[in-house]
């Protein structure tokens, strides 16, 4: 049977969470604080870039099932579930910031008139399920709820295919009523047998970092044996090929680039050393994939200054890719962010370019570089190319025109997007990351 969902958050999370829930034929309203996100997503509007979620938007919104609002409290009291979709950003030390949780479990409590089933989407550290279940419990004086743990883990430029086939599900739960609950708003995913695993909540909450946090080790050993590549004069793309063909080792995150960033890796792992601080547990690996990720984007810029000669004073540079990935405009610790501010530091002359990502540049950077219309005015006149996302319309660069429009003649190929020998045919003085 279907359900009646409301969703807290319109952020990715919880619009992702909130469209496919609703084309899983559960009835959804999605709610913010932001009245000018909801008057955007009533017109018809998505406030986030991710290929593919505006046909599963305007679907559900057509067939009714899918509803926007401001009126928090209104919706948590018409709804039987509520999913908690807000943001968990860092504090300085790591530690991930609740208020915005807080805030929506103030009003859960406030708000509880019948039985509720409370599911956790956003990431939160071990024990804030349990702390939910407590503070809705004192502030409303009922126990007329259950509190469930429902990790997303969704790719950004994915989220769509990972909503609809997930590797796999994870629910934290402790009555058998909550269970039953979240089997029917997926019952869809049932269907089609992928897997499930019930669990208890601090279970649930320390897959999602485990996870995150395994990944991230996944990128940074593979970038630096990449560095070991460059030094003894291997290349790393058949390394890792040749890894990636052991089924227990895999092939995905094993490409070489400028480091890991985004709104998950940078910030769960962070926050998984600060928890291991609070329980007495030395997290020493996933401190040294955190350092070894703020070294990796360092490098970079220590490979482009040698290139030019040790000095990049007055040097125009031309940035290719702004967002962390492909597929997606967000900026979030991108590698782009460090990089760019080590080249100002040394006063190089900036140029970008990204096809979603622009607008939050222009938030971060201002006037300090130049914004160019296309890949190819950003190399115009520029003494040297650098590439740090992998988006396929770089991959097919017309080269002919690029160095027809370079002052210079050295490109920097972050994501090892080109073939090493066919660039330096043309005449660049090309360098990727362990090759």
């Amino acid at each position: 049977m279907s359900r009646q969902i409301a969703v807290i958050g319109t952020g990715y999370v919880g619009l992702v969470s909130g469209v496919g829930l609703a084309d899983f034929g559960n009835h959804v309203t999605c709610c913010d604080i932001l009245e000018e996100k909801i008057k955007l997503l009533n017109n018809g509007k998505i406030p986030i870039y991710e290929p593919g979620i505006q046909e599963y938007f305007d679907k559900n919104v057509k067939a009714g099932r899918l509803l926007f609002t401001s009126d928090i409290d209104q919706a948590m009291r018409d709804n039987e579930v509520i999913f908690i979709g807000v943001g968990t950003p860092p504090k300085d030390n790591g530690e991930a910031d609740l208020s915005q949780v807080q805030a929506v479990v103030q009003a859960i409590g406030r708000n509880l008139n019948g039985y509720k089933v409370i599911v956790t989407k956003s990431t939160v550290p071990i024990g804030t399920n349990r702390w939910i279940k407590e503070q809705i419990a004192k502030q409303s004086g009922k126990d007329c709820f259950d509190v469930v743990s429902n990790p997303e883990f969704l790719r950004e430029g994915k989220a769509i295919q990972d909503f609809f086939h997930p590797d796999r599900v994870v629910v934290g739960y402790e009555s058998e009523k909550a269970k039953e609950t979240m089997s029917d708003i997926y019952r869809s995913l049932f269907l089609i047998e992928t897997p499930f695993i019930f669990c208890s909540l601090e279970t649930a909450e320390l897959i999602k970092y485990a996870s995150n946090a395994f990944l991230a080790t996944k990128i940074m050993f593979i970038n630096q044996i990449a560095n070991l590549c460059e030094a003894v004069g291997a290349d790393v793309n058949q390394v890792a090929k040749a890894m990636g063909k052991d089924g227990r080792i895999g092939s995905k995150f094993l490409h070489p680039g400028p480091g890991y960033g985004g709104s998950c890796f940078p910030k769960d792992t962070k926050a998984l050393v600060e928890i291991g601080n609070q329980y007495h547990v030395e997290m020493s690996l996933v401190k040294a994939v955190i350092s070894s990720n703020e070294a990796q984007k360092e490098r970079m810029v220590q490979k482009l200054e040698k290139a030019l000669g040790g000095n990049l004073e007055n040097k125009t540079v031309a940035i290719l890719g702004l967002a962390f990935k492909a597929e997606t405009d967000d900026m979030r610790d991108s590698p782009a962010i460090v990089i760019i501010n080590c080249l100002l530091k040394k006063k190089a002359l900036i140029k970008v370019h990204d096809p979603q990502a622009m607008e939050n540049a222009r938030k971060l950077f201002g006037s300090t570089i130049e914004y160019a219309a296309n890949e190819y005015e950003a190399v115009k006149q520029a003494d040297a190319l650098v590439l740090l996302t992998e988006w396929n319309e770089y991959r097919s660069l017309d080269l002919d025109l690029v160095k027809q429009g370079m002052k210079g003649k050295h490109i920097l190929d972050t994501r090892n997007l080109f073939e090493p020998s066919k660039v330096r045919a043309l005449g660049f003085v090309y360098e990727g990351v362990g090759r």
